[in-house]
Formats: C-alpha cells, structure tokens, sequence
C-alpha cells in the first residue's frame, strides 16, 4: 500500500464485512488525540468502538478484594491450599475505611492514564459489588456497602473511562468443578466433583455478569479472565456469554481470555515484553498488555521487587511502538489505599507523560526503522524518536533524508539540528562517515533532564511512503 503523508490524504479504505470502514487518516489535525483510523501498511481495521482505546493507549488495572487482607498476593487462596471456610475468615474483617477511590482516579489520570479496569471479582468468588447472587460479597462485610459503584461513580467523574475485571473461575461456589488452579487441587477430584452441577454454577455466573453490565451504566471493558487447562469454551459457554454482554452494553470491549478468540476484541499478553506485533493466523491484531508494578496484582505487603519508572516508561513506549496498549496494574491494600511506593512510580510516569504524551496518545507503530537503542511512534505526519540509550553526538536515521520537515525535543520544544547524509563523506580523525538515506540529527553531549527524551520529528509533506 502506497500513500502520501500529509493533511490533503483523507482516508485509506479496506473492505470489512462488505463495508468500507476507514482503516487509515493522515488528515486529524495535529492537536487531536482521536484516531479516525490506523497506520498504513498494518492492514488492520479499528471497529469504531475500539477507536478511543488505541489512541488513549495507557490504562490502570486495579486488583482488589479479601486477598488483600492476607497482604500475600491475590493467589494466596490457592497457593496456601486454603478451604473456603478458612480463606472466607478474611471477609469477616474486610473494612478499608481508608479507601478514596476519587483518591485513586485522580492518581491515575495524573499518571497520563485514559482508562482504568478494576477487579469486580477474582478467582476466590469474592464479590465487590452489591449482588444478589450470594452473600460472599462487600456487602456481608464490615465494609457494609458497594465499593464498586463508588469506583464508577468517582472515576466517571474525573474523565476515566471504566471496566470490570470478572474471573470466570470461582473457587467458592458450591456447583464449581475441580481443575489444576483450585486450591484442593491435592484432593480426590472425583469425590470432589460428586455432586456438583457445573450447569448451576454457569448460570450463576451469567447472572453476576448481567448484574454488572446493567446495574452500573455503561461499561467500557469487561476483562474475563482466565480458561484453565481442564476447561473450555464449552463450560462456560463462552459464545452464549459473549452474545448477552455484546447485547447488554453494544459498544463493550471484549478480551480473549473466556477460550473463544471469535468473541474477543484483542489479545492480552501478560507480564512480558512482546518482541513484536502480536498476530494471529499470520494476521496482526489488537492487543494490550497487562503489567505489575512488582510481580503481584494484589497487594504483597513483603515483595519489594519494584520495576522502575524508567523500565515501565520504556514498556509504555515499546508497547505502543508495536501497536498496543498498556494496563498497568496497582493493588491497594486493606484499608483501601496504593502503596506510597505505587504512587511514586506513577507520579513519576505522569511528570514524564505530562510532555511527552502526543508521543504516546493516538500514535501506533511506524513503518520506518528506528536506530539502535531507540523506538518509534508515529501519528500523522508526526514521527517521535524515544531515546532509550543516550548517544554521543548524533542520531543517524535510516530512511529519513529529505524526509524530515523540522526537528525538536518534546520536553521543551527546542530546536534538534537535522541533515541528510552526505555519502561522499570520508571518515578521519573527527570527520565521521554518513549513509545515503539517512536523516542525521546533531544531540546535546549531555542527556536531557528527562527520564527519556522525545524527539519529535515533523515529516515532508508528499513524502511517498
């Protein structure tokens, strides 16, 4: 696919679903975020309730329930092997009278967050809303009432869109089978499984999952989570299931976590750097990785294996130099607040989001090749150069000779010097060699004061491409 970038491009079309759907616009204007479609040359089609979600790129995930109490990860259940009636104790002093979700939304969006998922319940069944479904719930506990409609209610109020974290697996009810995530894993599977009725269990989950797709307005996300290796899309019925949410709130976004990739919007890989854009049958798709803060999703009072904000800056920027989003995760304590650690690291990638954010809100990858130790997002005719490994000097730029418009650092938009390559250049003592084709960009000696700069690099118009 060949096209010109520059504003008098309006749109590139591929044919979906014997519709022409706008897959491609150079023509936004510059100030806008919004994404009337995608990038030239990934062939990939944004469904017009995806296009807030690739271009607001960075969301926070939030897991928080009982577990917390136990302060050792949100596995503990299974990992302690604990019964229900010995994990359930934790319900009993459940009172986060700390808790200020406003508190949180405003964390988050300060962060340079656009959207946020939170745990509406985990594998243990424990239920954070007001559900008529079961009295394992926020509401049977000193907390006494919907923590979850307060999260709503707050994150609505400060810009956030909102989605519900919902795992399909349930170690607390009664009818739910055995397979190798529950905690009695170690115990006789088929004398555990006498007697229960998957049947009711699946329609008790339907019936939670309809609660909070009609009790709490619109839903932006639901985040199923996860298929063990026992089950499948039959248990849970998964294209049943996707059918009522996709009625229940038409403009819902979908993971692919349930066993039926048909149903789902994106791919979600999890605590890993992807070495590219994620495909499926040879085709690339849309995806949004979920990452900790320390290796835990739940809080862990003694982990203190902390990334660093310069790692999660540089995940932030690899993901999205690959086409995807990220959810990163933070898990408030007992009584209901992030760690100080938590909100340290997301001071800190709000200070650098805070100029930096045209590099990342509606950008997606671009088809030119970044230098060594660097990566590239583009929007439009916009091109932004993230330096991961400061260099001496200068910054070669393959391709990009009669190609860049004007270049300049995004933290204070100064000046960077540009040149094309001379290739008739000779290498000696301080004259350095140049490659035809390349955009040479002459830097500071010392790295400027930013966790990683920006260059941002405005292109020619008509440059064919």
């Amino acid at each position: 696919m060949s096209v010109r970038v520059g504003f008098h491009i309006v749109q590139v079309y591929e044919l979906f679903s014997d519709l022409r759907i706008p897959v491609f616009s150079a023509s936004m204007p510059l100030s806008g975020w919004y994404l009337t479609a995608f990038l030239v040359g990934t062939r990939l089609m944004i469904p017009d309730h995806m296009q807030w979600f690739v271009a607001d790129r960075f969301g926070l995930f939030i897991h928080w329930g009982i577990y917390s109490v136990a302060a050792r990860h949100e596995w503990v259940q299974s990992r302690e092997k604990r019964d229900t009636a010995e994990y359930g104790r934790y319900a009993d002093v459940f009172d986060p009278d700390l808790y200020d979700p406003t508190a949180w939304a405003r964390d988050a969006k300060a962060a340079g967050m656009k959207y946020a998922v939170i745990t509406s319940k985990h594998h243990d069944g424990f239920a954070m809303w007001d559900t008529a479904t079961t009295t394992f719930s926020v509401m049977h506990t000193p907390a006494g009432r919907d923590v979850l409609r307060e999260w709503v209610d707050a994150f609505r109020a400060e810009g956030l869109k909102v989605g519900f974290y919902y795992s399909v697996i349930d170690w607390h009810h009664e009818h739910y089978t055995m397979d190798s995530s529950h905690p009695l894993r170690e115990n006789d599977w088929d004398a555990f499984n006498a007697g229960r009725d998957f049947s009711i269990y699946r329609e008790y989950m339907f019936t939670q999952v309809r609660e909070l797709l009609t009790n709490y307005g619109t839903i932006d996300v639901l985040w199923f989570d996860w298929t063990p290796p026992e089950k499948s899309a039959d248990d849970w019925n998964s294209p049943a299931l996707t059918g009522m949410v996709r009625e229940l709130q038409p403009n819902i976004i979908l993971n692919d976590r349930i066993d039926y990739p048909a149903g789902a919007d994106l791919v979600t890989p999890e605590e890993y750097q992807a070495k590219n854009w994620p495909t499926r049958n040879g085709e690339r798709v849309l995806w949004e990785t979920c990452q900790t803060l320390n290796g835990s999703w739940g809080y862990d009072r003694d982990n203190h294996n902390w990334k660093s904000p310069e790692l999660l800056i540089a995940l932030l920027i690899d993901t999205v130099s690959k086409g995807g989003n990220l959810l990163l995760n933070v898990g408030p304590n007992a009584r209901g607040e992030f760690q100080p650690e938590s909100r340290q690291t997301l001071a800190i990638i709000g200070d650098w989001m805070h100029v930096h954010a045209r590099s990342i809100r509606g950008c997606t990858a671009s088809e030119f090749d970044p230098p060594a130790d660097c990566r590239y997002t583009q929007r439009g005719d916009r091109l932004y150069l993230h330096i991961l490994n400061w260099p001496l000097g200068h910054i070669h730029l393959p391709q990009l000779a009669g190609k860049i418009r004007f270049a300049r650092f995004l933290h204070d938009g100064s000046e960077v010097h540009v040149k094309d390559a001379d290739p008739a250049a000779v290498a000696q003592n301080i004259d350095m060699p140049e490659e035809a084709g390349d955009g040479i960009l002459t830097i500071p000696t010392v790295k400027p004061g930013v966790v990683i700069p920006v260059i941002e690099i405005m292109l020619q118009e008509n440059n064919e491409e």
